[in-house]
C-alpha cells in the first residue's frame, strides 16, 4: 500500500503539461485561462516545470478521455515533442479517464485533487496533518484502485477457498485501505478531542478567539508573524502553511485575543480535503471572528473572496462574524486602489502585513468587535492601593480617569474573569 500512497512530494524537477476545459456549465465563473494560471502555480509548488498547456471548449466531459479524443491525441503528440514526463488536468478524472489518458499519453496523468493532495503531503509536518493528509490521499484512491491493478486476473479458489473464486489482489488492497481508513477516522476523532480540551483550556482565561482565513498565498502567514511575533513558514507559494498555529496577541487596549493561523483555501477545493481537515477547520468553525485575509494586489482578489466565503459555507463558518482585511496594499501602484475595496464591502481595512502599514487601525478594529466580551465597571480606588491601579492598566482598558478627589475614579473595561478582582472597589450607582 505504501507505493500506492506517498506521503512526501518527489523532489526531481518534473516536465508538466497543463490541459483545462472550458465547460458551458462554468462560463460565469472563472476564465479557463485563469484557471490554468493557477494550476501552474500549484504545478510550481509541487517542484514541477511547466512546459506547455492546452485547453478545449466542451458542453461536458467525454466519458472517456475528459476531453475529445481528437484533442487528446493532438496534445499526446506535443506532449512527445516536449518530452513531458506529467500531464496535468484542471479538473479531476475519473478512474478511466486516467486510465485511458495514461495509455494515450504513454505518461503520468495527474488531476488537480491529486496534484493538492501531493502538495499537502509535502507540506504536513505534525503527526494531525499527515493522519489528514493521508486519509484524504486513501479517500482519493479508493475507488481508483482498478486502475493500479489491471495487469492483475483474479485467481481460482483452491484448498480452503471452495465455493467460489480467490479473493484477487485488488480486493485485498481494497479491504487493507477501508482498514486503513477506519484506523485514521479513530485517530482523528483523538486528535479533535485533544483539540476541544485545548481549547477549553485556552478559554478558561475568556480569551476571545481570532482565526485568519483567506486564498492561499494572501499573506495570511505573514500577518499572523508580524502581528504575534511567531515564526510561521511563509513562501511566496501556494499552500506554504498547512498546519494551524496559535499564539497570543496582545492588543494596546490591553485585550488578549488568541489569534489562529490556518490553511489556506483555493478554488476548486476537493471535498474530501475539506472533509479530512474538519480537525484542523474546527479552529474556523470555533471563532468569535474571522480575519478575512485577501491579497488586494491579485489581479482575480474577487473571485478569491467568492472562493472563501464558498468554503466558509461549506465548513459552517458562513454567518461568522467577520473582518475583511485586504492585504499587500504596499504592492498597489495606486493608494486609491485600496479606497475603492474598502468602499465596495463593508467591515474592511487595508493594511500591509509586511511593512506594518495601517496596523494602528486594525488593532482598533480588532477591539471594538470583540469589545463586547468585557465587562465596563465604574470604579473608586484609595491611591494607596498602587498594586491595584497597576494591576487594573496590566489587565483591563482604562476609558477615563480622575485622580483629583481623595481617590482615583476610573472608568475601565475588564474580561468577565477579572470582574471579582476589582468588585470591592465599584461604586454604588
Amino acid at each position: 500500500m505504501k507505493a500506492l500512497v506517498s506521503t512526501t512530494s518527489e523532489k526531481d524537477t518534473e516536465r508538466a503539461f497543463l490541459v483545462g476545459a472550458e465547460l458551458r456549465s462554468r462560463e460565469a465563473e472563472v476564465s479557463v485561462v485563469e484557471c490554468l494560471e493557477e494550476l501552474g502555480e500549484l504545478a510550481g509548488t509541487a517542484g514541477a516545470t511547466v512546459v506547455g498547456a492546452e485547453s478545449q471548449r466542451l458542453n461536458k466531459p467525454h466519458a472517456a478521455t475528459f476531453i475529445g479524443a481528437g484533442k487528446a491525441e493532438d496534445i499526446a503528440a506535443q506532449c512527445r515533442e516536449a518530452e513531458v514526463d506529467t500531464v496535468i488536468f484542471d479538473d479531476e478524472l475519473t478512474a478511466a479517464q486516467a486510465r485511458n489518458l495514461e495509455e494515450l499519453f504513454g505518461c503520468k496523468i495527474l488531476d488537480r485533487t491529486n496534484l493538492i493532495l501531493d502538495i499537502f503531503a509535502g507540506r504536513a509536518r505534525t503527526k494531525e496533518g499527515k493522519l489528514q493528509v493521508e486519509l484524504a490521499q486513501l479517500r482519493y484512491l479508493l475507488p481508483r484502485l482498478t486502475r493500479y491493478w489491471t495487469h492483475l486476473s483474479r485467481q481460482k479458489g483452491g484448498i480452503g477457498m471452495r465455493g467460489g473464486e480467490g479473493e484477487s489482489q485488488l480486493e485485498v488492497d481494497r479491504r487493507k485501505i477501508g482498514e486503513r481508513i477506519d484506523k485514521l477516522e479513530r485517530e482523528l476523532n483523538v486528535v479533535r478531542k485533544q483539540r476541544d480540551t485545548q481549547r477549553k483550556g485556552r478559554r478558561r482565561n475568556q480569551w476571545p478567539l481570532a482565526s485568519l482565513v483567506g486564498y492561499t498565498n494572501a499573506g495570511k502567514s505573514t500577518l499572523f508573524n508580524s502581528l504575534t511575533g511567531a515564526e510561521v513558514l511563509q513562501e511566496d507559494k501556494l499552500f506554504a502553511t498547512l498546519d494551524p498555529t496559535t499564539r497570543r496577541l496582545r492588543l494596546p487596549t490591553n485585550q488578549n485575543v488568541l489569534l489562529s493561523d490556518t490553511v489556506g483555501f483555493i478554488r476548486k477545493l476537493p471535498h474530501r480535503l475539506v472533509d479530512a481537515f474538519k480537525a484542523t477547520l474546527e479552529e474556523v468553525v470555533e471563532a468569535d471572528l474571522l480575519l478575512h485575509v485577501v491579497d488586494v494586489s491579485h489581479p482575480h482578489a474577487e473571485h478569491h473572496i467568492d472562493s472563501v466565503n464558498s468554503v466558509l459555507e461549506e465548513i459552517g463558518a458562513g454567518d461568522k462574524p467577520t473582518l475583511l482585511v485586504f492585504n499587500k496594499i504596499d504592492c498597489l501602484e495606486r493608494t486609491e486602489e485600496a479606497r475603492h475595496w474598502l468602499a465596495r464591502f463593508d467591515n474592511s481595512i487595508a493594511v500591509s502585513a509586511k511593512t506594518g502599514e495601517n496596523f494602528d487601525a486594525l488593532f482598533s478594529e480588532l477591539g471594538t468587535a470583540l469589545r463586547p466580551i468585557r465587562s465596563l465597571m465604574q470604579l473608586s480606588i484609595p491611591f494607596e492601593e498602587s498594586g491595584v491601579l497597576a494591576r487594573l492598566h496590566e489587565v483591563g482598558q482604562v476609558l477615563d480617569k480622575d485622580y483629583n478627589g481623595a481617590k482615583a475614579r476610573l472608568t475601565v473595561q475588564v474580561p468577565p474573569h477579572f470582574v471579582s478582582e476589582f468588585e470591592k472597589f465599584e461604586l454604588n450607582t
